[in-house]
Protein backbone atom coordinates (compact mmCIF):
# COMPACT_ATOMS: atom_id res chain seq x y z
CA UNK A 1 0.00 0.00 0.00
CA UNK A 2 1.53 3.31 -1.06
CA UNK A 3 0.37 6.69 0.23
CA UNK A 4 3.02 8.77 -1.52
CA UNK A 5 0.65 10.49 -3.95
CA UNK A 6 -1.82 11.78 -1.35
CA UNK A 7 -1.70 15.44 -0.33
CA UNK A 8 -2.96 17.34 2.68
CA UNK A 9 -6.68 17.91 2.27
CA UNK A 10 -8.28 21.29 1.64
CA UNK A 11 -10.03 23.02 4.52
CA UNK A 12 -12.05 26.20 4.96
CA UNK A 13 -11.23 29.33 6.91
CA UNK A 14 -13.22 31.22 9.51
CA UNK A 15 -13.32 35.04 9.67
CA UNK A 16 -10.51 36.89 11.41
CA UNK A 17 -10.70 37.17 15.18
CA UNK A 18 -8.82 40.45 15.44
CA UNK A 19 -7.84 42.80 12.66
CA UNK A 20 -9.40 42.97 9.22
CA UNK A 21 -6.98 40.73 7.36
CA UNK A 22 -7.77 38.94 4.11
CA UNK A 23 -6.42 35.39 4.00
CA UNK A 24 -6.74 35.30 0.21
CA UNK A 25 -4.55 38.40 -0.05
CA UNK A 26 -2.15 36.99 2.54
CA UNK A 27 -1.63 33.74 0.63
CA UNK A 28 -0.72 35.69 -2.51
CA UNK A 29 2.05 37.64 -0.80
CA UNK A 30 5.69 37.01 -1.63
CA UNK A 31 7.24 36.93 1.83
CA UNK A 32 10.88 37.18 2.90
CA UNK A 33 12.68 35.83 5.99
CA UNK A 34 12.24 38.12 8.96
CA UNK A 35 14.87 40.85 9.33
CA UNK A 36 13.05 42.69 12.09
CA UNK A 37 11.83 46.28 12.19
CA UNK A 38 12.19 49.17 14.66
CA UNK A 39 9.96 48.84 17.71
CA UNK A 40 6.54 50.34 16.98
CA UNK A 41 4.91 51.02 20.34
CA UNK A 42 1.71 52.33 18.77
CA UNK A 43 1.26 48.98 17.05
CA UNK A 44 2.02 47.03 20.23
CA UNK A 45 -0.35 49.05 22.39
CA UNK A 46 -3.14 48.81 19.82
CA UNK A 47 -3.19 44.99 19.93
CA UNK A 48 -6.51 43.62 21.18
CA UNK A 49 -7.77 40.04 21.41
CA UNK A 50 -11.39 38.90 21.52
CA UNK A 51 -10.95 36.06 24.02
CA UNK A 52 -14.41 34.53 23.61
CA UNK A 53 -14.04 34.49 19.81
CA UNK A 54 -10.60 32.87 20.11
CA UNK A 55 -11.98 30.16 22.38
CA UNK A 56 -14.93 29.48 20.07
CA UNK A 57 -12.67 29.22 17.02
CA UNK A 58 -10.15 26.99 18.78
CA UNK A 59 -12.89 24.65 19.99
CA UNK A 60 -13.90 23.86 16.40
CA UNK A 61 -10.49 22.71 15.19
CA UNK A 62 -10.90 19.14 16.37
CA UNK A 63 -14.63 18.82 15.72
CA UNK A 64 -15.56 20.44 12.39
CA UNK A 65 -13.81 17.91 10.18
CA UNK A 66 -11.29 15.09 10.30
CA UNK A 67 -8.94 13.43 7.87
CA UNK A 68 -9.19 9.67 7.41
CA UNK A 69 -7.30 6.68 6.05
CA UNK A 70 -4.50 7.51 3.56
CA UNK A 71 -5.01 11.24 4.02
CA UNK A 72 -4.58 10.93 7.78
CA UNK A 73 -1.41 8.90 7.29
CA UNK A 74 0.04 11.65 5.09
CA UNK A 75 -0.76 14.28 7.70
CA UNK A 76 0.99 12.17 10.35
CA UNK A 77 4.06 11.80 8.13
CA UNK A 78 4.07 15.58 7.74
CA UNK A 79 3.93 15.92 11.53
CA UNK A 80 7.09 13.82 11.82
CA UNK A 81 8.88 15.93 9.21
CA UNK A 82 8.28 19.16 11.16
CA UNK A 83 9.17 17.75 14.59
CA UNK A 84 11.91 19.03 16.87
CA UNK A 85 12.60 15.75 18.67
CA UNK A 86 13.54 16.88 22.15
CA UNK A 87 15.26 15.72 25.31
CA UNK A 88 15.61 18.29 28.08
CA UNK A 89 15.86 16.24 31.24
CA UNK A 90 18.18 16.60 34.17
CA UNK A 91 19.46 13.06 33.62
CA UNK A 92 20.34 13.48 29.92
CA UNK A 93 23.54 11.77 28.80
CA UNK A 94 25.61 11.65 25.60
CA UNK A 95 24.32 8.13 24.94
CA UNK A 96 20.68 9.21 25.29
CA UNK A 97 21.27 12.06 22.86
CA UNK A 98 22.93 9.70 20.35
CA UNK A 99 19.96 7.33 20.60
CA UNK A 100 17.57 10.24 20.05
CA UNK A 101 19.54 11.33 16.99
CA UNK A 102 19.36 7.80 15.60
CA UNK A 103 15.59 7.85 16.12
CA UNK A 104 15.41 11.23 14.39
CA UNK A 105 17.23 9.83 11.36
CA UNK A 106 14.88 6.83 11.19
CA UNK A 107 11.70 7.75 13.09
CA UNK A 108 9.73 4.79 11.68
CA UNK A 109 10.71 1.13 11.81
CA UNK A 110 11.96 -0.19 8.48
CA UNK A 111 9.20 -2.81 8.36
CA UNK A 112 6.54 -0.10 8.75
CA UNK A 113 8.15 2.07 6.07
CA UNK A 114 7.95 -0.89 3.68
CA UNK A 115 4.31 -1.59 4.52
CA UNK A 116 3.40 2.03 3.84
CA UNK A 117 5.36 2.11 0.58
CA UNK A 118 7.18 5.31 1.49
CA UNK A 119 10.83 4.29 1.14
CA UNK A 120 11.52 7.09 -1.36
CA UNK A 121 10.25 9.82 0.98
CA UNK A 122 13.21 9.52 3.39
CA UNK A 123 11.07 10.58 6.35
CA UNK A 124 13.06 12.15 9.19
CA UNK A 125 12.53 14.80 11.83
CA UNK A 126 13.40 18.46 11.31
CA UNK A 127 15.73 18.93 14.30
CA UNK A 128 17.03 17.47 17.53
CA UNK A 129 16.67 19.84 20.47
CA UNK A 130 19.09 19.50 23.40
CA UNK A 131 20.85 21.42 26.15
CA UNK A 132 24.04 23.27 25.23
CA UNK A 133 26.18 20.55 26.83
CA UNK A 134 25.05 18.05 24.16
CA UNK A 135 25.22 20.22 21.03
CA UNK A 136 28.51 18.76 19.84
CA UNK A 137 27.32 15.21 20.52
CA UNK A 138 24.16 15.80 18.48
CA UNK A 139 26.07 17.51 15.67
CA UNK A 140 28.39 14.55 15.25
CA UNK A 141 25.54 12.01 15.43
CA UNK A 142 23.52 13.90 12.78
CA UNK A 143 26.36 14.64 10.36
CA UNK A 144 25.22 14.28 6.76
CA UNK A 145 21.55 13.74 7.68
CA UNK A 146 20.25 17.24 6.99
CA UNK A 147 18.65 17.26 10.47
CA UNK A 148 19.33 20.47 12.32
CA UNK A 149 20.67 20.83 15.86
CA UNK A 150 18.67 23.12 18.16
CA UNK A 151 20.00 24.25 21.53
CA UNK A 152 17.99 25.76 24.37
CA UNK A 153 19.88 28.74 25.73
CA UNK A 154 19.57 31.92 27.82
CA UNK A 155 19.09 30.29 31.21
CA UNK A 156 16.44 27.81 30.09
CA UNK A 157 13.75 27.40 31.36
CA UNK A 158 13.44 30.43 33.67
CA UNK A 159 15.54 32.89 31.66
CA UNK A 160 16.54 34.80 34.79
CA UNK A 161 20.34 34.71 34.58
CA UNK A 162 22.16 37.97 33.77
CA UNK A 163 21.78 39.13 30.17
CA UNK A 164 25.52 38.96 29.46
CA UNK A 165 25.58 35.31 30.55
CA UNK A 166 22.57 34.45 28.38
CA UNK A 167 24.12 36.11 25.33
CA UNK A 168 27.42 34.31 25.94
CA UNK A 169 25.58 30.99 26.19
CA UNK A 170 24.05 31.58 22.75
CA UNK A 171 27.45 32.28 21.25
CA UNK A 172 28.93 29.12 22.79
CA UNK A 173 26.10 26.99 21.39
CA UNK A 174 26.55 28.44 17.91
CA UNK A 175 30.30 27.85 18.09
CA UNK A 176 29.62 24.25 19.12
CA UNK A 177 27.56 23.71 15.98
CA UNK A 178 23.96 24.60 16.82
CA UNK A 179 21.90 25.56 13.76
CA UNK A 180 19.02 26.96 15.84
CA UNK A 181 18.78 28.58 19.25
CA UNK A 182 15.64 28.43 21.39
CA UNK A 183 15.77 31.36 23.81
CA UNK A 184 13.67 32.30 26.84
CA UNK A 185 12.42 35.84 27.36
CA UNK A 186 12.20 37.72 30.65
CA UNK A 187 8.49 37.37 31.39
CA UNK A 188 8.58 40.33 33.78
CA UNK A 189 9.10 42.64 30.80
CA UNK A 190 5.69 41.55 29.53
CA UNK A 191 3.97 41.92 32.91
CA UNK A 192 5.32 45.45 33.25
CA UNK A 193 4.67 46.37 29.59
CA UNK A 194 8.40 47.12 29.26
CA UNK A 195 8.32 46.61 25.53
CA UNK A 196 11.58 48.44 24.79
CA UNK A 197 13.42 46.23 27.30
CA UNK A 198 11.89 43.10 25.77
CA UNK A 199 12.75 44.28 22.24
CA UNK A 200 16.35 45.08 23.21
CA UNK A 201 16.77 41.71 24.92
CA UNK A 202 15.55 39.71 21.91
CA UNK A 203 17.55 41.88 19.49
CA UNK A 204 20.68 41.07 21.53
CA UNK A 205 19.85 37.37 21.29
CA UNK A 206 19.34 37.70 17.54
CA UNK A 207 22.71 39.39 17.08
CA UNK A 208 24.45 36.69 19.14
CA UNK A 209 22.89 33.94 16.99
CA UNK A 210 24.77 35.05 13.89
CA UNK A 211 23.85 32.54 11.14
CA UNK A 212 21.74 30.37 13.47
CA UNK A 213 17.96 30.72 13.51
CA UNK A 214 16.40 32.33 16.58
CA UNK A 215 13.32 30.70 18.13
CA UNK A 216 11.84 32.91 20.87
CA UNK A 217 10.01 31.08 23.69
CA UNK A 218 7.30 33.30 25.18
CA UNK A 219 6.38 31.03 28.09
CA UNK A 220 2.71 31.61 27.33
CA UNK A 221 1.50 29.65 30.36
CA UNK A 222 3.10 32.34 32.53
CA UNK A 223 1.80 35.38 30.60
CA UNK A 224 -1.71 35.31 32.15
CA UNK A 225 -3.72 36.85 29.27
CA UNK A 226 -4.08 36.31 25.54
CA UNK A 227 -3.43 40.01 24.98
CA UNK A 228 -0.06 39.64 26.69
CA UNK A 229 0.65 36.69 24.40
CA UNK A 230 -0.27 38.69 21.30
CA UNK A 231 1.77 41.73 22.31
CA UNK A 232 4.82 39.68 23.25
CA UNK A 233 4.54 37.89 19.89
CA UNK A 234 4.54 41.19 17.99
CA UNK A 235 7.54 42.57 19.90
CA UNK A 236 9.51 39.33 19.37
CA UNK A 237 8.90 39.50 15.63
CA UNK A 238 9.83 43.17 15.46
CA UNK A 239 13.11 42.30 17.21
CA UNK A 240 13.97 39.74 14.53
CA UNK A 241 12.68 36.36 15.74
CA UNK A 242 12.76 33.66 13.06
CA UNK A 243 10.20 31.65 15.06
CA UNK A 244 7.93 32.37 17.99
CA UNK A 245 7.39 29.43 20.33
CA UNK A 246 4.73 28.86 22.95
CA UNK A 247 6.47 27.24 25.87
CA UNK A 248 9.53 25.69 27.45
CA UNK A 249 7.51 22.58 28.28
CA UNK A 250 8.28 23.21 31.94
CA UNK A 251 5.37 25.55 32.74
CA UNK A 252 2.21 24.24 34.40
CA UNK A 253 0.30 25.16 31.21
CA UNK A 254 2.08 24.78 27.89
CA UNK A 255 0.87 24.80 24.27
CA UNK A 256 -2.90 25.23 23.89
CA UNK A 257 -4.97 25.83 20.78
CA UNK A 258 -6.31 29.25 21.90
CA UNK A 259 -2.79 30.54 22.60
CA UNK A 260 -1.54 29.08 19.33
CA UNK A 261 -4.38 30.71 17.40
CA UNK A 262 -3.49 34.12 18.85
CA UNK A 263 0.17 33.65 17.93
CA UNK A 264 -0.47 32.54 14.35
CA UNK A 265 -2.87 35.45 13.82
CA UNK A 266 -0.09 37.75 15.04
CA UNK A 267 2.26 36.10 12.52
CA UNK A 268 -0.26 36.73 9.73
CA UNK A 269 -0.75 40.38 10.69
CA UNK A 270 3.01 40.92 10.91
CA UNK A 271 3.49 39.38 7.47
CA UNK A 272 0.81 41.61 5.99
CA UNK A 273 2.35 44.72 7.52
CA UNK A 274 6.03 43.96 6.83
CA UNK A 275 6.32 41.31 4.12
CA UNK A 276 8.31 39.09 6.51
CA UNK A 277 7.46 35.46 7.32
CA UNK A 278 7.95 34.21 10.88
CA UNK A 279 7.69 30.57 11.90
CA UNK A 280 5.66 29.06 14.72
CA UNK A 281 6.55 26.31 17.20
CA UNK A 282 4.04 24.91 19.72
CA UNK A 283 5.79 22.96 22.46
CA UNK A 284 4.85 21.21 25.65
CA UNK A 285 1.84 19.00 26.28
CA UNK A 286 1.43 17.83 22.66
CA UNK A 287 1.64 14.08 23.09
CA UNK A 288 -0.77 12.37 20.69
CA UNK A 289 -1.19 11.87 16.96
CA UNK A 290 -4.68 13.39 17.21
CA UNK A 291 -3.22 16.59 18.68
CA UNK A 292 -0.71 16.84 15.86
CA UNK A 293 -3.59 16.82 13.37
CA UNK A 294 -5.28 19.67 15.22
CA UNK A 295 -2.20 21.88 15.05
CA UNK A 296 -1.55 21.04 11.41
CA UNK A 297 -5.16 21.97 10.64
CA UNK A 298 -4.66 25.26 12.48
CA UNK A 299 -1.59 26.11 10.41
CA UNK A 300 -3.17 25.17 7.10
CA UNK A 301 -6.38 27.09 7.76
CA UNK A 302 -4.79 30.19 9.26
CA UNK A 303 -1.52 30.56 7.33
CA UNK A 304 -1.69 28.21 4.35
CA UNK A 305 0.51 25.46 2.94
CA UNK A 306 3.74 27.45 3.26
CA UNK A 307 3.50 27.05 7.04
CA UNK A 308 3.33 23.25 6.82
CA UNK A 309 7.06 22.95 6.15
CA UNK A 310 10.02 22.78 8.55
CA UNK A 311 11.30 26.26 7.72
CA UNK A 312 8.12 27.83 9.14
CA UNK A 313 6.54 25.26 11.47
CA UNK A 314 7.85 22.90 14.14
CA UNK A 315 6.45 20.74 16.90
CA UNK A 316 8.45 20.68 20.10
CA UNK A 317 7.80 17.08 21.10
CA UNK A 318 9.17 13.76 22.22
CA UNK A 319 6.45 11.32 23.29
CA UNK A 320 4.20 12.27 20.37
CA UNK A 321 6.41 10.43 17.90
CA UNK A 322 5.70 7.05 19.51
CA UNK A 323 1.95 7.59 19.24
CA UNK A 324 2.22 8.69 15.59
CA UNK A 325 4.23 5.58 14.78
CA UNK A 326 1.61 3.44 16.52
CA UNK A 327 -1.21 5.07 14.53
CA UNK A 328 0.66 4.55 11.27
CA UNK A 329 1.20 0.91 12.19
CA UNK A 330 -2.57 0.59 12.67
CA UNK A 331 -3.12 2.20 9.27
CA UNK A 332 -0.81 -0.34 7.64
CA UNK A 333 -1.99 -3.48 9.46
CA UNK A 334 -5.48 -2.74 10.80
CA UNK A 335 -4.31 -3.58 14.34
CA UNK A 336 -3.01 -1.48 17.22
CA UNK A 337 0.39 -2.58 18.43
CA UNK A 338 1.66 -2.34 21.98
CA UNK A 339 3.40 0.87 23.02
CA UNK A 340 6.64 -0.98 23.85
CA UNK A 341 7.03 -1.85 20.14
CA UNK A 342 7.60 1.83 19.36
CA UNK A 343 10.36 3.03 21.68
CA UNK A 344 11.37 6.65 21.33
CA UNK A 345 15.09 6.21 21.98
Amino acid sequence: MSIINHNLTTTHVDPSLFGDTSLAHFRNLSLQPNRGIPLNLDWVESVRVNTSAVERRASTLGTRRTVKKDFQAVWLLRAISVMDLTTLSGDDTDERVRRLCAKGRHPLQHELVSKLGIESLDIKVAAICVYHLFVETARRALEGSGIRVAAVSTGFPAGLSPLAERVAEIRRSVEAGADEIDVVITRAHVFGAKWQALYDEIAAFKHACGPAHLKVILGTGDLLTLRNVARASVVAMMAGADFIKTSTGKESVNATLPVSLVMVRAIREYALQTGFAVGFKPAGGIRTAKQSLEWLSLMKEELGNSWLKPDLFRFGASGMLADIERQLDHHATGRYSADYRHPLA
